[in-house]
């Protein structure tokens, strides 16, 4: 018998569909449920390593693994499960403000600019529904996820996102309202306004999301909400505080981040314009000695800083050459003078070289850049992509480490001779011969606790080394405590089919 499921749409993007998703995920879990999360299509520079079911590739190859959106990770473990790569079947990775790398089962499909890829996605269905057989194998519940609103009807006639996929895969749907945002009422009521018949019968009833406040003053706004939708409410979900100490999927939520108290030690991250896998810096925000600070472009990198992280990218050349338009080569050089720290993680490794060169335009237009000429080493981008996910060790304070590896590119240079880490029993990355400019190709660097707490304490931070891993655990707990306080769980679980 198939799996039942259950669809969250939002009114918009960044609603936090990904957040109850996985609360929801977690809460069905604890209810005994066997459940699985699944979203056609994502789009994302977060990605994580998945499982392909039935790839034989052995795991030290290059390719040993696939990609989805870091969302999905998150909710595989909501679910207790490892994630695979049907769980995001589509996975769009903008590299420039008018195309993206289009992955599919967790491997490059293609590239694709925004229109192409509206024409591409006819294609792409058959995919989506391959997978979503595939994850609703064995699982009592499937919780899916949708991207951007239903309510864009220009985008209707090929999606498979929102209602293309609803309609295809007979999942009903429940609508999702930000009330932080302004004006839920209309958004809510909007929605249902311009859908097709076809597309509001799916809607089986709405909630609303980060309420701040007593909820009960809502009240009249869900009598609103019914007389202009005929629509039950599942309940009105508070700011969710636990949701904070959960990985971030979306470089949007970088806009709102900003320096908080004073403390022992202060990290400052680049925004570059196509950041990747910036929750590599999850585990340093949850210290309470470390403040992280993203620094938005035309804004310098702070001069009390102890810790520059450059971060990774999905175009490694264009993100050079803006980190060169902001003045950030200037900031960090004298970041360095003052005797500072750098780690480069993937693209950020790549641009502390003195040359990135990709002569087969892989990346765009732009086919060589110079570096930042903090590590004696030069990248030369290849066709060929490393995704895997491996076990590691780092070479300064011989600890465990753990992570993954997406990347394009080879390096090669002297300060390889110095390597940070031991990847799979080979050499990654390089160290400054004064060991205070360090670059690696391992996502993940800051999650093992004990080499973080080593890291930390080599930085002047004591009292480091919190279990990260059992506090997102411990958060997503949280989260569908509250989801069960607030939400209608008996009604939304009860609709599935």
């Amino acid at each position: 018998m198939a799996a039942k499921a259950i669809m969250l749409q939002g009114t918009g993007s960044d609603v936090g569909k990904s957040v109850l998703v996985a609360g929801l995920c977690r809460a069905a879990k604890m209810r005994g449920l066997k459940v699985r999360p699944f979203k056609p299509q994502n789009m994302s520079n977060n990605a994580a390593v998945a499982d392909i079911p039935g790839d034989d590739i052995p795991g030290d190859d290059k390719a040993g693994g696939g990609e989805i959106g870091r969302a999905q990770w998150l909710q595989a473990i909501a679910c207790g499960v490892a994630p695979t790569v049907h769980m995001n079947p589509v996975l769009l990775k903008p590299q420039s403000d008018v195309g993206s790398q289009v992955v599919v089962q967790g491997k490059v499909f293609g590239e694709a600019r925004a229109r192409d890829y509206q024409a591409m996605k006819g294609r792409l269905m058959d995919a989506v529904l391959e997978s979503w057989a595939k994850v609703g194998e064995g699982a009592d519940l499937v919780i899916v996820e949708g991207a951007g609103s239903p309510a864009e009807t220009n985008l209707r006639s090929r999606d498979i996102a929102n209602m293309g996929f609803a309609t295809r895969a007979n999942v009903p749907v429940v609508l999702v309202g930000d009330i932080d945002r302004g004006g839920v009422i209309a958004s809510v009521a909007g929605t249902h306004l311009i859908l097709p018949e076809e597309d509001r019968r799916m809607i089986v009833g709405y909630l609303i999301n980060k309420f701040r406040g007593d909820v009960s003053l809502f009240d009249d706004g869900i009598k609103a909400i019914g007389k202009f939708t005929g629509w039950p409410c599942f309940g009105v979900v508070p700011w969710l505080k636990a949701a904070a100490r959960l990985p971030s999927e979306d470089s949007v939520v970088l806009e709102r981040l900003a320096s908080g108290e004073k403390r022992a030690l202060k990290v400052a991250v680049p925004m570059l314009s196509r950041i990747a896998n910036f929750d590599d810096l999850d585990p340093l925000k949850a210290e309470p000695q470390v403040e992280v600070v993203f620094v938005p472009p035309g804004k310098p990198l702070p001069a009390d800083a102890g810790l520059v992280v450059i971060p990774g990218s999905k175009s490694t050349i264009g993100d050079l050459l803006k980190f060169r338009e902001n003045g950030w080569d200037r900031d960090l050089l004298a970041h360095r003078k003052r005797g500072g720290h750098v780690v480069g993680i993937c693209g950020g490794f790549q641009m502390l070289g003195r040359k990135v060169s990709d002569p087969a335009g892989i990346e765009g237009s732009v086919t060589e850049a110079e570096g930042l000429g903090l590590l004696d080493i030069e990248t030369l981008m290849e066709p060929e992509k490393t995704v895997r996910n491996v076990s590691a060790r780092s070479v300064q304070f011989d600890l465990p480490l753990e992570g993954y590896e997406i990347h394009l590119g080879r390096t090669v240079g002297p300060d390889l001779a110095r390597p940070s880490a031991i990847i799979n029993g080979i050499d990654d990355g390089a160290i400054s011969a004064d060991g205070k400019v360090v670059g690696t190709y391992l996502h993940g660097l800051f999650s093992a606790d004990a080499f973080r707490a080593r890291f930390l304490e080599s930085l002047g931070v004591k009292g480091g080394g919190i279990d990260y891993r059992a506090d997102v655990e411990r958060a997503l707990d949280e989260v569908a405590a509250e989801l069960e306080t607030h939400l209608d769980c008996d009604a939304i679980f009860g609709l599935a089919r």
